[in-house]
């Protein structure tokens, strides 16, 4: 691949041609409908209309003209996008925040309760004792007082107790539901692969280990004519492809590999203790893997369709950062897409 390494200096994913429009058409979209230009909003337009979700742009379009923000929330959650869930986490974080100062004052009203009894209790013991000469109906009614003050403390005590019990409860719920959030933000809806984000998180883990980021390849795999696919056969049918898909490079990697689904057509896949030629052999197997045995009817039912997918294969021996690696991965891809004849090319090569 010539001028490759030129290209891809600067230390960032370098951007799709197709990028621009999508941003244009979304902006389009969140300016038709009055929605405020905020991330989440774009991310969830985004994957409505660039992400081919239909079953979310039939929910957007069945909210009318201006739709209210909470209403966009509540699809984002339904949806469990990124930005909605990390919302959604940090409101909970702010709810077992408040949980836990009122935890604390019940445990304060308590104390003061305890520290009521002991000032009672320690009145009567200097009454008692200072004066030999108290009659038994005034110690009876000391006694009294004493314990009306102990029933008091118990009766406090019980209650505290039981608001404390249901604290737990309404604590241990929230972090379950935080948990499930953070596992959402970092997992593809459709096939249950691992995200962008999570990507980003295990290549920056590449480069902070002491011994270094090198012997790793990163794979972009891009699906061939992945939305005409759609358009033909249906989102429904799309979805399917992409959890096969996903089901295959699942059982193509091995336990140190890592595997995600990074955009609607686009999946990536980190290998660990391999060279350039190594990675592109195996880079090829894959393809043919991918093209042998994922099939699906074609509209001539005497030709069944066949998956093709590009692949670009970039090292981090050739990338001083994580956007780096991720940038060479991408030159090679937008190569390999470029040239049918090469499916598969490598950054530098």
């Amino acid at each position: 691949m010539q001028n490759a390494s030129a290209n891809a200096l600067v230390p960032r994913e370098a951007a799709r041609p197709a990028d621009v429009a999508d941003i244009q058409k979304i902006a389009q979209h969140l300016a038709r409908l009055n929605v405020t230009a905020l991330p989440r909003n774009y991310e969830l337009f985004h994957e409505a209309i660039v992400g081919l979700n239909a079953g979310l742009a039939q929910d957007i379009a069945a909210l009318g003209p201006q739709p209210q923000q909470a209403m966009l929330d509540e699809l984002g959650l339904k949806y469990r996008l990124v930005g909605h869930c990390g919302l959604a986490g940090e409101a909970s974080r702010n709810e077992a925040s408040r949980m836990l100062c009122e935890v604390a004052e019940r445990l304060a009203e308590g104390l003061r309760h305890r520290d009521a009894f002991a000032r009672a209790c320690s009145t009567i013991l200097k009454s008692v004792s200072g004066h030999d000469d108290q009659s038994l109906a005034a110690f009876i009614g000391e006694v009294d007082y004493l314990s009306a003050s102990l029933a008091a403390v118990l009766s406090a005590e019980t209650e505290i107790g039981a608001r404390l019990e249901d604290d737990i409860r309404r604590l241990e719920r929230l972090e379950r539901g935080i948990s499930a959030m953070q596992s959402a933000s970092v997992a593809d809806r459709i096939t249950g692969l691992p995200n962008r984000i999570a990507l980003n998180r295990v290549i920056s883990a590449l480069y902070e280990r002491e011994e270094g980021a090198a012997g790793s390849a990163l794979f972009m795999v891009d699906i061939d004519n992945f939305t005409e696919l759609n358009d033909t056969y249906g989102t429904q049918a799309g979805n399917r492809l992409l959890k096969k898909l996903a089901g295959l490079f699942r059982k193509s990697v091995k336990k140190n590999d890592f595997v995600a689904r990074t955009e609607a057509d686009e999946f990536a896949v980190l290998f660990a203790n391999v060279g350039m030629q190594d990675a592109i052999a195996i880079a090829e197997r894959l393809r043919a893997s991918v093209e042998d045995n994922l099939v699906f009817a074609a509209s001539d039912k005497a030709d069944r369709g066949r998956l093709t997918i590009s692949i670009g294969v970039a090292l981090s021996t050739d990338a001083a950062t994580p956007g780096q690696l991720q940038a060479n991965a991408r030159v090679a891809l937008l190569a390999a897409q470029s040239n049918p004849r090469r499916p598969v090319q490598a950054f530098g090569h």
